[in-house]
């Protein structure tokens, strides 16, 4: 205790002078104590908290404070970690969600779909295409479609349904 009280004192202003040197120390502290990969991050927060900090008093041990603050980050860290789930987040690598490429083929395949497509809506029978449209393209529902077409909700649901199975019929040749 009497040698805490004798040492000399670092004032606030003097702080980055005095810290500087040691970031590399807090650095291989927190690579034991922290994945590799946030270690930066870490660091960064221990060399900002120390940046920041106003005028409070004297620090008579700085290399014991900065450890204090890393110590601090670290603890901050993983109590952000554990409120947000970290653990349970996945990366989103490109083999997990393919982007597809717009080749000339894909382009002219699509169009024809497409075109198979509108042919076939328009060769559904009346009631069965005014349902269809009413609530894909109108975005109907089903009691509404019922009442503006004068039929029951079973029987919309019966020329959806139609619609859809010779739609997909369609689109599978």
């Amino acid at each position: 205790m009497v040698l805490i009280a004798q040492a000399p004192a670092v004032t606030a202003t003097e702080g980055g002078e005095i810290f500087a040197p040691l970031l590399p120390a807090v650095r291989r502290f927190l690579m034991k104590r922290a994945p590799a990969d946030d270690v930066d991050d870490l660091l960064q927060d221990v060399a900002l908290r120390m940046h920041t900090r106003g005028p409070q008093g004297d620090i008579l041990n700085p290399e014991g404070y900065v450890f204090q603050v890393a110590q601090s980050v670290l603890a901050d860290r993983a109590r952000r970690d554990a409120v947000r789930q970290r653990s349970r987040h996945v990366t989103m690598e490109e083999s997990d969600h393919p982007v597809e490429v717009r080749s000339p083929e894909r382009v002219m395949l699509g169009r024809e779909q497409w075109s198979r497509l509108v042919a076939a809506v328009g060769d559904l029978p009346e009631r069965t295409r005014q349902a269809f449209v009413l609530h894909r393209f109108e975005e109907m529902n089903y009691a509404a479609i019922a009442r503006h077409m004068g039929i029951s909700v079973s029987a919309v649901e019966k020329h959806i349904m139609k619609a859809i199975r010779l739609l997909a019929a369609t689109l599978e040749r």
